[in-house]
């Protein structure tokens, strides 16, 4: 089901200078030197089209530095005296919005810790009624596509037509080379379900380090996100938060140059008809998987009532080790990656198990009636 947000184009309320678009600045406003020579060199690349900084900023535990607060505001708003920039903060809270607002802020993002809370993001709705602002909205915390889209419905009735979602990861048990999980097919998920918006990528929190940043960002370029978001500092090594994570204006910079920009499509026919002929393709062997699946399943039916009908178990260690064992040796063959394979095999193993249990549990409630 698609979903039914009133939203503008990016290209209407935004000018952009450079494809694809870049939103840049530090993690935190420090002091109004840092802010304004970070802002400075970040204007001077000619790459940036929107200045951010960290106003108010919730951490984990108290005791660390939390923003420079409503002050950095003035600061920002020279920023873009001086530069000619517009420039965004993230808000949490009903206050939030009245001084960005009356500070003259062009952008506001709301943040994954208040996008988990659909409260907070009510209260910001509801300081938003009457206003024509564009406003961001990041993924939560955790893997949840509907609290994001409740977050964006929410600031959409409130009349902000100005809308796009920000893909910053999420939040994940499993430690990994990343800070958030990606988790992509999330992302595409809400943009399938909404076309129109704008969707912008925040490489910074993914990555937590800025060694991965480029693959990152090439990476959303390539699915056909509509621009980045990445922390710039003019000294990292100096930041008061989230150092490891923010690129100097300099490194940014060259960090452009070298990502490619590709088209979401192509015009030539000869290209067109190519695409076509290998989609369906594509189509008639999805077409058989699907029937090799119903005709797998018939069998695990058949297994179930096997295993009931003579008082065994459904799942079976061993044979599922064999099975794991041998399809990722076939897989390994054919030069499939085994992480797929395996995350394949186990949705495989998990709906036959729920189709056997399924079994086993009608028969037994027949038993009890």
């Amino acid at each position: 089901m698609k979903l039914n947000l009133d939203i503008q184009p990016i290209s209407s309320w935004l000018n952009l200078k450079n494809e694809p678009l870049l939103i840049a600045g530090p993690c935190s406003a420090e002091t109004e030197d840092q802010l304004l020579a970070t802002a400075h060199l970040l204007a001077k690349t000619g790459k940036v089209s929107v200045l951010r900084a960290g106003i108010w900023k919730p951490r984990t535990r108290p005791g660390e530095f939390e923003g420079i607060g409503n002050i950095g505001l003035q600061w920002l708003k020279r920023a873009k005296e001086e530069t000619g920039l517009p420039i965004a903060v993230e808000v949490a809270t009903a206050k939030h919005v009245e001084e960005a607002l009356a500070a003259g802020i062009d952008i506001l993002w709301i943040g994954a810790r208040s996008t988990v809370n659909p409260f907070t993001v009510q209260e910001i709705a509801d300081a938003l009624q009457g206003v024509d602002i564009p406003v961001m909205i990041k993924n939560p915390i955790n893997p949840d596509v509907s609290l994001w889209i409740g977050a964006l419905e929410r600031i959409n009735n409130a009349g902000i037509k100005k809308l796009a979602a920000i893909h910053r990861g999420f939040s994940s048990y499993e430690k990994t080379a990343f800070r958030n999980e990606p988790m992509w097919e999330l992302a595409i998920q809400l943009k399938t379900l909404c076309p129109e918006l704008p969707i912008i990528n925040d490489p910074s929190h993914i990555c937590g380090n800025r060694e991965l940043i480029p693959y990152i960002s090439q990476k959303a370029l390539d699915l056909d996100m509509q621009g980045l978001m990445i922390e710039s500092h003019f000294d990292p090594s100096v930041a008061w938060t989230d150092a490891k994570q923010q690129l100097t204006p300099s490194a940014l910079s060259d960090l452009m140059e070298i990502l490619t920009l590709r088209k979401p499509e192509s015009k030539d026919k000869e290209f067109s008809d190519k695409l076509a002929e290998l989609r369906k393709n594509i189509d008639k062997i999805d077409d058989q998987i699907i029937q090799k699946m119903a005709e797998r399943m018939q069998i695990v039916q058949q297994i179930g009532e096997y295993k009931r009908d003579n008082g065994v178990t459904i799942l079976q260690v061993n044979r599922w080790d064999e099975i794991m064992n041998k399809r990722n040796d076939f897989a390994k063959a054919l030069k499939l990656d085994l992480n797929f394979t395996g995350k394949l095999l186990e949705l495989i193993h998990s709906e036959s198990i729920r189709k056997q249990t399924e079994i086993m549990n009608a028969k037994t409630q027949v038993e009890v009636k």
